[in-house]
């Protein structure tokens, strides 16, 4: 009897130390970030970023540490709704909206979760934030606005004759309302004629600019997702013309737009998941205020220049990126 006594305590006696031993070896699981990704519609720019943020994140030792939800609304507005309650459903720690339209779904859908937008160009006018320099609520990000009066200068260096700009844009972008308005006072202000042509999709591209042929010496188009997203149609109408394309962001002119002073939208993205490693790792959305893209792409491109037959000096081959 003693003897079986003595057994059941050293088995006991066993377990309690495997017991012992498995606990300790045990590692607490690390926390995850989960981080919902949204655009609007499929195009170079738009993609450039996505595709930035998350290598960035991975770059900046994130990779075991966040894990990314990515959607694409592909062009229906009416889907992004449904996307951020997705996100909310899933229990998401923060929503990154590329866009202003994305930024405005995910402000509208929520007030606690965490916001970090890319590529609004207007902010405060798009009902984001308040201003610049205060973030209150639970949204933040950086900003994308051009420098709109550099790209008319840079116009006059290399079309001077051009003296009417055809400004081709969709009427329901914010971004693109507002990088319209400020085209127009420059031009104003320094007597330069504009015509427009609106558009609401990319089915109404080739009209609209076709409308302005004969009109205008040059095209003016700031950062628009519509109209990015089809500039292989736009570019024909204008190549064929022999009239240039000034455009917002560097992805225009890699399409076939002649130059830019604008957006790269590789330092965008990379500026955007800055302040998202920032935020994962304890910040809060009010020590970041929303930031302005802190580089421009300076960018022509030759091919297109030669096809117009415009030449580019040597001064300006060597402040800008040249594209073969």
């Amino acid at each position: 009897m003693k003897k079986l006594i003595a057994l059941l305590l050293v088995f006991i006696l066993g377990l309690v130390t495997l017991s012992g031993c498995s606990s300790k070896s045990e590692t607490p699981k690390k926390k995850v970030f989960k981080i919902g990704i949204v655009q609007p519609m499929d195009h170079p720019s738009l993609n450039q970023i996505r595709e930035t943020i998350i290598s960035e994140l991975q770059a900046q030792g994130m990779g075991d540490k966040v894990e990314i939800i990515s959607k694409n609304a592909n062009g229906d507005m009416n889907l992004l709704p449904s996307i951020m309650q997705e996100f909310i459903n899933s229990n998401v720690d923060m929503i990154v909206p590329i866009a202003t339209p994305a930024a405005q779904a995910a402000r509208a859908s929520t007030k606690t979760v965490p916001i970090v937008f890319s590529a609004v160009s207007n902010p405060v006018q798009a009902g984001l934030v308040t201003s610049f320099e205060e973030t209150t609520g639970n949204i933040t990000g950086v900003s994308n606005s051009i420098p709109i009066e550099d790209i008319f200068k840079l116009a006059a260096t290399l079309t001077p004759k051009a003296k009417t700009f055809g400004f081709v844009y969709n009427s329901s972008e914010i971004n693109s309302t507002s990088g319209i308005a400020i085209a127009k006072s420059y031009c104003d202000k320094n007597g330069i004629k504009y015509k427009e042509a609106t558009i609401t999709g990319t089915a109404d591209l080739q009209q609209a600019a076709s409308s302005l042929v004969g009109q205008v010496d040059a095209f003016f188009t700031p950062n628009d997702n519509t109209v990015a997203s089809a500039m292989a149609t736009y570019v024909k109408v204008a190549t064929d013309a022999k009239l240039p394309i000034y455009a917002g962001a560097d992805s225009m002119v890699k399409d076939g737009a002649l130059a830019t002073v604008g957006i790269d939208y590789t330092k965008l993205g990379k500026q955007t998941a800055a302040m998202i490693v920032r935020i994962v790792n304890g910040q809060t959305i009010k020590e970041n205020h929303v930031e302005q893209v802190a580089e421009y792409a300076n960018m022509i491109n030759i091919n297109t220049a030669d096809k117009l037959g415009i030449t580019i000096s040597d001064e300006l081959k060597q402040k800008f990126v040249i594209l073969k």
